[in-house]
């Protein structure tokens, strides 16, 4: 892997031309004071390859990925540990894990299945400014 992604950082994966994920990632940056999480679009070089680092499809994932370390979350397990790595207040969805990942990766899946429909897509991937843009991987 590339000198560019960080061993330690936490890094989420994300769907460049969603506008659902481009609010999450919006949403995360301001409540990282320390600026700990990285950032990768899943149509990126960089996202393509920590895909197939772990072992994920490349070609089709509708998911937020984050990747910590050796461990990789998809899906509603990436929002929870997201959730919980922020601290605060968002520590309080952690009991969700304990709901059956089955039912919530069925809701994590409705909302993708509809989220160009209700929140929009961009013709191409979010171009990051200032400070936000050396937290995005290359």
């Amino acid at each position: 892997m590339s000198e560019t992604v960080p061993d330690d950082d936490p890094i989420v994966l994300f769907d460049g031309v969603c506008n659902l994920c481009n609010g999450l990632v919006q949403f995360i940056v301001p409540r990282d004071p320390d600026g700990r999480f990285r950032f990768a679009s899943l149509q990126s070089e960089v996202g393509t390859a920590l895909l197939a680092e772990h072992g994920l499809p490349t070609d089709e994932l509708e998911s937020v990925v984050l990747i910590e370390g050796e461990d990789c979350y998809v899906k509603s397990a990436a929002v929870l540990r997201i959730a919980t790595l922020l601290g605060g207040w968002y520590r309080l969805l952690a009991p969700f894990r304990y709901v059956p990942r089955r039912l919530r990766d069925w809701a994590y899946d409705a909302v993708a299945a509809r989220r160009y429909r209700w929140f929009g897509r961009k013709d191409r991937c979010m171009m990051p400014t200032g400070d936000v843009q050396k937290r995005f991987l290359e």
